[in-house]
């Protein structure tokens, strides 16, 4: 008995240093290590993973086919399940880094920066292999998919070469020792994991971010990303850190609520997050200086501000209050909004057009709708009553243009087709 005992002690003993074994960069390799995999499962949240993996609607998580609209054409969201044809099931830990954190795949395939590892080069080892240990439980779908459809000369993957050269510094995250525990952990999501400056940054003619205005803004998708600098006038100035966490939390608070793009990337991301990360990102938010120089010079178009102004009482006052402060977590404050005075009044534009829904969350589980004034203001009209938004109670922009709205009519029909 005794014999018997002490053998099975030793199987024991050998199956638990089997299941210790740890790879290459120190992470272990047992599948059962669930607080690597939920860690990993938070981190794929953090990095909204699903966004561009996941086709909305499909119930098949992360097994890709999801168009993501460039300004140089199409890329396709890959397969990420651990199917072993089709997905990532069959790659190496080595591999998975390298396609991650260096945007090289398969025989070093060159990525395309639609997936974003100019970013993801600042997640730890770590971090990113636990997220390898999350995808390897998760469902794997059969599911083949030509992640490029760029027109030539895009379609040339040995082109990224250049602009790697030009715009990708390899290298995981270095904390500031100056700074506290709390703002480099803001740094490390926001520059990394978080992957902001792929909408907010201002990008130049070749797609690559413009560090010298980082995180002050960008169209894309007939949408601006805002400034989420600490500008005052036209970045995050004004709020504080709880109005940060709760727009990250909720997608609402006091002053403004989420639609278009960002409201998706709250459902699905920010919303999940821990209180202390949201923390994080608004005391790092919060340390960036913003642009310099003047504040935006005032519409010089006297009729029509009168014009829109008129439109204003008519249409939008009602909600938005003729003082133009809304209702708090209910209709949008305009006035003083930075959104309202952006450089480009894309998303304005877009919403008065098409109206929109605010994000619907736990935490605030009323989304208000706007309606469309497409069918009701002509493109002068319309151009009006922003130029009037954008120069009343404090504010000042530049007009907008008629043909701005002409335009974003047309891009809006395209998208319908």
């Amino acid at each position: 008995m005794a014999v018997a005992v002490a053998s099975l002690v030793v199987a024991l003993s050998l199956i638990a240093a089997g299941r210790a074994q740890t790879n290459q960069y120190g992470t272990s390799l047992d599948p059962q290590n669930f607080t690597q995999i939920e860690q990993g499962r938070y981190l794929a949240v953090a990095g909204d993973c699903a966004s561009c993996h996941t086709v909305p609607g499909s119930g098949q998580p992360f097994a890709g086919g999801r168009p993501i609209e460039t300004p140089f054409g199409v890329v396709v969201g890959a397969n990420i399940t651990p199917d072993r044809e089709t997905g990532i099931g069959a790659w190496s830990d080595e591999l998975f880094l390298s396609a991650l954190r260096e945007g090289k795949g398969h025989g070093g395939l060159l990525l395309y920066p639609a997936m974003p590892y100019p970013y993801y080069t600042k997640v730890t080892e770590r971090d990113a292999l636990a997220i390898r240990a999350y995808l390897n439980t998760v469902t794997p779908v059969h599911n083949a998919v030509v992640s490029n459809k760029l027109p030539f000369p895009f379609d040339v993957r040995e082109e990224m070469t250049v602009w790697n050269s030009l715009y990708f510094k390899s290298g995981e995250f270095e904390p500031d020792p100056k700074k506290s525990a709390e703002w480099n952990r803001g740094a490390y999501i926001v520059e990394g994991l978080g992957h902001c400056g792929a909408c907010h940054t201002p990008k130049s003619t070749l797609g690559g971010d413009d560090n010298t205005h980082a995180l002050q803004g960008y169209a894309l998708q007939g949408w601006f990303a805002p400034n989420i600098t600490n500008d005052n006038e036209r970045g995050l100035g004004g709020w504080s850190i709880a109005d940060i966490v709760s727009y990250l939390k909720t997608g609402h608070n006091p002053a403004t609520a989420s639609t278009g793009i960002m409201a998706e990337e709250i459902t699905l991301s920010s919303s999940q997050m821990t209180d202390a990360d949201l923390t994080a990102i608004a005391t790092y938010l919060k340390s960036l200086p913003g642009q310099t120089g003047a504040a935006p010079a005032p519409a010089s178009a006297p009729e029509a501000v009168a014009a829109g102004g008129a439109i204003y009482a008519d249409e939008c006052s009602a909600c938005h209050g003729p003082d133009g402060k809304g209702v708090p977590y209910l209709f949008p404050s305009l006035a003083g909004s930075p959104n309202v005075r952006s450089a480009d009044p894309a998303s304005l534009v877009r919403v008065l057009l098409e109206g929109a829904r605010s994000v619907a969350t736990a935490g605030e589980p009323t989304g208000p709708g706007m309606p469309s004034f497409a069918w009701k203001l002509n493109d002068d009209q319309a151009a009006a009553v922003l130029t009037y938004i954008r120069n009343s109670w404090g504010s000042s922009a530049p007009a907008v243009d008629p043909h701005q709205v002409s335009q974003a009519r047309a891009s809006m029909a395209r998208m319908g087709q």
